[in-house]
């Protein structure tokens, strides 16, 4: 039996019928029973469900880095379903039921704060990424020398991520990378993303900065 604690139009709790009522995320809501329908899955409901799949394993790995980058005032969806539906529209590829997931539009960060006009990567050897990028901008609103930044490595070869969440600021201008060494060889895809310590949810958009081998 369902039970209304606020008055009549309060929300109420529980089963009442065919509905449910429950409290989500600051909200009222009433959702429907689910109904057995006795069929099987549809090739669509599969498919959704290899991409779904797919996608919420990968990201499963960077959650702490999506916390960051995909955490928006007032929103009631979190980070991380914000991520999962962003990849699900722009990140899969190939044909059923090799279904991959693009890694070059991989993001874990999306917003105003603007990125330095480039940054480089370059391997110096011993399993070092060195990143380098200019900061030459007068601070505004969407630039500051405190900003931070963010960083990302995969290497598919292992399905081994690195994470580094305020590795260096934007005034440093460079940040060194130290991989494992048994990365040397493999296949290495980078992405930063730049944050404000300055302004609450201030974050860039995700650069990719593309694949290379280790060194």
């Amino acid at each position: 039996m369902g039970l209304i604690k606020q008055g009549i139009l309060g929300g109420f709790r529980k089963k009442t019928g065919t509905v449910v009522g429950a409290y989500w995320r600051k909200l009222d809501v009433i959702r429907a029973l689910p109904r057995n329908s006795g069929k099987g899955a549809t090739q669509l409901q599969i498919n959704q469900q290899l991409k779904f799949g797919l996608v919420t394993s990968f990201l499963s790995n960077i959650s702490g880095l999506i916390d960051i980058g995909f955490k928006t005032p007032n929103s009631t969806s979190t980070p991380m379903n914000q991520a999962v539906s962003y990849h699900l529209k722009e990140a899969i590829i190939g044909i059923e039921p090799d279904f991959e997931l693009d890694l070059s539009k991989v993001v874990f960060s999306r917003g105003k704060l603007d990125l330095p006009l480039e940054v480089v990567v370059a391997f110096a050897g011993a399993a070092v990424a060195s990143l380098t990028w200019p900061h030459t901008e007068t601070d505004d609103k969407y630039v500051d020398a405190t900003d931070v930044i963010h960083v990302l490595a995969y290497n598919p070869d292992k399905k081994k991520f690195i994470r580094v969440s305020n590795a260096a600021t934007r005034s440093a201008m460079s940040y060194n990378l130290q991989l494992p060494a048994n990365f040397v060889g493999d296949n290495l895809h980078l992405y930063v993303a730049f944050g404000s310590t300055k302004q609450k949810m201030l974050q860039s958009e995700t650069l990719y900065l593309g694949s290379s081998v280790v060194v």
